[in-house]
């Protein structure tokens, strides 16, 4: 039976959150916790040697943050046709600027540490199933952080605090993806619900569609993109300017 669990390492610098999150992911028959660590150095260790499914990681944490931790594990390859681990990050309101620099690291989402237990569990499975997550209530946010900050293409939150935006026309971006031409009208509308935070269903009853032909127009866009998965769709209708 165990070997069908889902496999998760936590890491986060307090031990109650921890046990916490350990306490809730261990109630469910389908997953396991088999590590935990409390900074990022162990975290990347624990990947390296358990090569768990899924870890919880937390953005700031002494030593090794949970950025530089997230590029180092995703970075890792399966070995033997294992497939990779999978990053989500914990963050909080007052951490947004941290977010844009892990999903650029290669993180499959994140999450407010305030979150619902279902919706933590959830979007583990969700993540595990090789998709990605993005907390609704945290997307307004992070746009409007970026809008504030000057997010520029190719640049973290955090690097344009200490370098100038480049100049462009208001309300557009400096400059867009050729890859936004080949999206057709209906693949842009599908993108831009998916840059606000709402799941494939959500998407279809917004637009009076099939729930099938939601995920055919996903899949689609993020070929088209060259997007691993939803997270980096977003962060490309952010950098294009159509949200």
């Amino acid at each position: 039976m165990s070997e069908n669990r889902i496999r998760v390492v936590i890491a986060d610098d307090q031990e109650l959150v921890r046990a916490g999150f350990a306490m809730v992911i261990g109630s469910q028959p389908d997953m396991q916790v088999v590590g935990q660590g409390g900074d990022g150095a162990q975290a990347v260790a624990l990947a390296e040697t358990l090569h768990p499914d899924v870890v919880l990681m937390d953005v700031r944490m002494p030593g090794m943050d949970g950025i530089e931790a997230t590029r180092r594990i995703s970075a890792l390859r399966g070995a033997d046709g294992e497939r990779p681990t999978r990053v989500i990050i914990l963050t909080t309101f007052d951490l947004d600027e941290y977010v844009m620099a892990a999903i650029n690291a290669g993180a499959s989402g994140f999450l407010l540490k305030d979150t619902e237990p279902e919706t933590l569990l959830s979007s583990i499975r969700t993540v595990f199933n090789g998709n990605a997550i993005i907390a609704p209530s945290a997307t307004k946010r992070l746009i409007e952080k970026m809008m504030e900050d000057g997010y520029t293409k190719g640049r973290s939150l955090t690097d344009t605090q200490s370098a100038p935006a480049a100049p462009s026309q208001p309300g557009r971006p400096a400059y867009t993806d050729p890859e936004l031409e080949l999206l057709t009208d209906r693949e842009r509308e599908v993108l831009v619900e998916i840059a606000h935070g709402l799941s494939n269903q959500e998407i279809a009853s917004k637009l009076f569609i099939s729930l099938p032909t939601v995920k055919t127009h996903v899949a689609h866009i993020l070929a088209k993109i060259n997007a691993r998965d939803r997270v980096q769709a977003v962060v490309f209708a952010y950098d294009n300017g159509i949200v």
